[in-house]
């Protein structure tokens, strides 16, 4: 069985009923101790003097008669007992009664303090009684004073009545932290229902944001970017599946007809078209492949190893690794250092560099620079542009654009789509700028100290 709540609520209630129960009995076991010694010292103070002034009265001889006067109207009893115990003397409240006590002091110890409980007092209560042997003599008299002790010390109503104060006390700490804590996990379970609620089907839904810098608040904040990673994972993936399903059709289908044209009349078919085609569509299909799986992996965050790239040389590099048959023009400053994954911002580049020389009149231009805190690179060529309503839609999978900038034949339809992926995995923007003539593809990465 399990003896531990669950609930953080239920845990936090009796942690905090527990500690005030344990702190009110302490000082509910204080208050009582202070209570009784404050009212024993009040009663063997009265009792001291109603004795002691007794005692002088018997030893200077002025007390006479068997009835002592009482100064306080009945409320300290008074008598004087002879050795056989016999009450010689007594205050009206005292006559008649045995004596207060069996207590009968020595001559060493003439006087003595102490409370009967044995139901010599009157009405069997308790007694605070003061005990005075008036002489050393073996004929002295005693003289017994006592005061009845109050009924809510001897009857134990005082621990009673601090018992259920403390109680009472420790239930209402209880409510109020049941009231205070279930206040404030209120939004904690805000989030779990609705957390609760989001399904694969529907991750647009967001959590409540509640006001403020608490922890609660941080949690909700960190909840809603998880979700808003999940529904970008999620697009992604479903993205991949679409963009697969579309583009791989068409090479699939093309390769599929020409195998069974070949298969069906073999005795007409041409073997080198038909190998020559196929390895085409194969290459396409190949391609288209690879450019996706490589979507999906920079979209999920797999960057790899991370270093700093000089991007000048990076661009140099890259160029003289090319064979194109355009002039490119270059202004390449150096020690413009960012920090990221070289065969990633390789692959940024070479696509940026294929679209501009198959889309270019006869030159490409290439600059980095470095600009305030980032690096810019530009990429630009002396074709017709692009219009500036399709300079977002040149970025989305799949998208040609019509005239002039559809000639060429290669290409999956993702270079761009890739290039701006891997510039936001590293920090980054690619976007298209006006130019006089042709298209200029700006990046913008963030530097590292050189």
């Amino acid at each position: 069985m399990r003896l531990r709540p669950r609930s953080i609520r239920a845990r936090d209630t009796l942690i905090a009923a527990v500690l005030a129960a344990l702190v009110f009995g302490g000082i509910a076991v204080g208050v009582d101790l202070a209570v009784r010694a404050a009212v024993g010292a009040r009663l063997l103070e009265d009792t001291q003097l109603a004795a002691r002034r007794v005692s002088a009265n018997v030893r200077d001889g002025s007390l006479r008669g068997p009835v002592i006067p009482d100064d306080s109207r009945g409320r300290i009893l008074i008598q004087v007992v002879g050795p056989g115990g016999e009450v010689l003397g007594a205050t009206p409240a005292a006559a008649g009664r045995p004596p207060l006590s069996t207590l009968w002091p020595s001559r060493d110890k003439r006087i003595q303090d102490l409370v009967e409980c044995d139901g010599r007092g009157p009405g069997g209560r308790c007694m605070a009684v003061e005990v005075i042997r008036t002489t050393t003599a073996p004929d002295s008299v005693v003289v017994y004073a006592g005061k009845p002790m109050p009924a809510i010390l001897v009857t134990g109503l005082l621990e009673a009545l601090l018992a259920v104060t403390v109680l009472l006390l420790s239930a209402l700490v209880a409510w109020i932290t049941w009231q205070i804590v279930g206040r404030t996990l209120r939004p904690v379970e805000q989030i779990r229902a609705q957390l609760a609620e989001i399904s694969a089907s529907d991750l647009s839904r967001r959590v409540p944001e509640p006001p403020g810098e608490d922890e609660i608040a941080q949690l909700a904040r960190t909840a809603n970017a998880t979700l808003d990673r999940l529904e970008g994972a999620v697009a992604r993936q479903r993205q991949f599946a679409s963009d697969a399903s579309h583009e791989l059709r068409t090479p699939i289908a093309g390769l599929r007809a020409n195998l069974e044209d070949a298969s069906m009349h073999p005795e007409d078919t041409d073997l080198e078209r038909t190998v020559h085609s196929a390895l085409r569509d194969t290459d396409r299909l190949e391609s288209i492949v690879t450019d996706l799986l490589l979507l999906a992996r920079i979209g999920t965050g797999s960057t790899g190893a991370e270093e700093d790239i000089d991007l000048g040389a990076l661009a140099e590099a890259e160029i003289q690794r090319r064979t194109s048959r355009l002039a490119i023009d270059t202004r390449l400053s150096e020690g413009v250092l960012v920090r990221g994954v070289r065969m990633q911002l390789v692959r940024l580049l070479g696509n940026l560099l294929d679209n501009a020389e198959r889309y270019a009149g006869g030159k490409v231009e290439i600059a980095v620079s470095q600009n305030g805190t980032g690096a810019r690179l530009t990429v630009t060529d002396d074709g017709t542009g692009i219009p500036e309503a399709d300079r977002e839609r040149v970025f989305q999978r799949f998208t040609r654009l019509d005239s002039a900038r559809s000639r060429g034949a290669g290409g999956t339809g993702l270079g761009l789509a890739i290039a701006r992926e891997i510039a936001h995995a590293h920090g980054g923007t690619l976007t298209i700028e006006d130019h006089p003539q042709g298209a200029r593809f700006a990046l913008t990465l963030p530097t590292t100290p050189p």
